[in-house]
């Protein structure tokens, strides 16, 4: 099937927009910033998920499911756009979270409630590791679910961002500026292997650098081997030839902090920065993890002042919202 006829279900505000992050950028003394905003790709509060999930739910709509069933952590901003794509298209949702119900539900486990989706508490386990059990329960009900994996990430999904690399390349022939770098958070492999193919299929001359935002391996191999087979999996679908080595992948893993979801001192400040500079919001678990890693970088001037450096914002603003202890000291 060539890429182009693929099962794809209209959901995001698309294209999103390119901006330059002048003052950001003037206060590090780095190179020219611009920022692509997929935190307004629409789909309840948006986010870079919206992009897999156009591929996700048409494929589960073309095999006649009527139940999405997907898995995250409390916070989880997969979870919320997968219910809110489902809602959109009259399917039912249910998420198998991490951790135990809480007392007050806020940021995304809020949003997930309004959007009507089904949660199930799972404990230590995180990345759907129960959603085999919960799929066999729904089919005695006579259900008929479609398994969206951990962060939309396979090769279905992946082809969100083989499209969102031909978006980009289509903003630059309409004038956007051409990049260097583009630096983006890192985390099930989805987006980094989607953008490795379609980066060769759309011809894109730049670096990739994905900022691993999470200790914990993926599938039982190391992320950049997870995104390795991924985008060899993602070409094989879309319809190209290219094989793509571990070599090939930059990962740049030097800003896990204490772990997945634990704000530390960096993550405060590219938050604060951003926003105080630019008016702009990260999430405190990916984006704000990622531009800290960004922020080093260019302090340790590994990016020069004549580059031109892409963030790609993947969303999470609403995870702002249950972090607030995590932010001030009140």
């Amino acid at each position: 099937m060539d890429f182009a006829d693929r099962p794809r279900s209209r959901l995001g505000f698309l294209p999103t927009p390119v901006m330059e992050l002048k003052r950001l950028s003037s206060r590090l003394g780095g190179p020219r910033l611009f920022i692509k905003r997929d935190d307004q790709s629409g789909v309840a509060c948006g986010g870079n998920k919206v992009r897999k999930l156009e591929y996700l739910i048409g494929d589960a709509l073309s095999r006649g499911a009527d139940t999405i069933v997907t898995g995250g952590a409390a916070q989880s901003n997969h979870c919320r756009q997968t219910a809110a794509a489902a809602a959109m298209c009259g399917l039912g949702c249910h998420l198998a979270l991490g951790g135990e119900p809480p007392a007050e539900y806020r940021g995304n486990l809020l949003l997930d409630r309004l959007l009507g989706a089904e949660l199930h508490w799972c404990g230590t386990y995180r990345k759907g590791e129960t959603i085999p059990a919960l799929c066999d329960e729904l089919r005695r009900m006579g259900k008929r679910p479609y398994i969206v994996p951990y962060g939309g990430s396979n090769p279905v999904g992946a082809c969100g961002f083989v499209e969102a690399i031909r978006e980009l390349s289509e903003q630059q022939r309409a004038g956007v500026q051409t990049f260097t770098h583009i630096v983006f958070a890192s985390s099930s492999g989805g987006t980094h292997a989607g953008m490795l193919v379609g980066a060769n299929l759309f011809g894109m001359q730049t670096e990739l650098i994905g900022i691993s935002i999470d200790k914990e391996e993926t599938e039982g191999a190391s992320l950049d081997k997870a995104i390795t087979r991924l985008a060899n999996q993602t070409a094989e679908l879309v319809g190209i030839k290219e094989t793509f080595s571990d070599k090939g992948v930059i990962l740049v893993s030097d800003y896990l902090g204490e772990g997945y979801g634990v704000v530390g001192g960096a993550e405060r400040e590219a938050l604060a920065l951003t926003a105080q500079l630019e008016g702009i919001l990260l999430d405190p678990v990916y984006t704000g993890r990622a531009m800290a890693g960004l922020i080093d970088m260019i302090r340790k001037k590994i990016m020069s002042p004549d580059e031109r450096v892409l963030f790609w914002h993947t969303g999470g603003t609403p995870a702002l919202f249950a972090y607030g202890n995590d932010l001030f000291d009140y």
